[in-house]
């Protein structure tokens, strides 16, 4: 879905690699996030990071982000729900909230995907992946990827 929202880190850049302490085995520390130009009827946000070199591996999920924020600070804390009513999910870790790159070997890709939807989303707190995609299904506006990297030496 092409369209103008853009997501950002200041932490790394597109492809770039994402900071050691972002690893799971590093800090666990969710980078930082900025999004800007989302589309006219954005109700909420949703972020799915997914390995793509791992089958997909989730590594967060959130949603019922604000419509009115712009960003994720650093160092999201892994609870159920955020006091601004952003909910988190399960990761492919079993825990509630971020759970950083760890690949078993070699360099491995991480893709945030920032979806603008036109709802609010009645799902609960600790759902997973294909809750949230069935959830989102008919309600995304426009979506933007950032990608980054990660080594097993890092």
């Amino acid at each position: 879905m092409g369209g103008n929202m853009n997501l950002r880190s200041p932490a790394f850049d597109e492809g770039g690699p994402i900071p050691a302490v972002c690893g799971y085995k590093k800090g666990n520390v969710s980078p930082p996030l900025r999004w800007s130009l989302s589309p006219a009827g954005t109700r909420s946000f949703a972020l799915l990071v997914e390995d793509p070199d791992a089958r997909g591996w989730v590594h967060w999920i959130a949603w019922n982000i604000p419509f009115s924020a712009s960003e994720l600070k650093e160092g999201v804390p892994p609870t159920p729900q955020l006091p601004d009513g952003t909910r988190q999910g399960l990761n492919d870790f079993g825990k509630i909230g971020y759970g950083g790159p760890c690949p078993p070997s070699g360099v491995h890709r991480y893709t945030f995907r920032l979806m603008a939807l036109d709802t609010i989303l009645d799902l609960p707190p600790g759902s997973e992946r294909y809750d949230l995609m069935k959830a989102v299904d008919g309600h995304v506006l426009e979506e933007t990827r950032l990608t980054g990297t990660f080594s097993a030496n890092s």
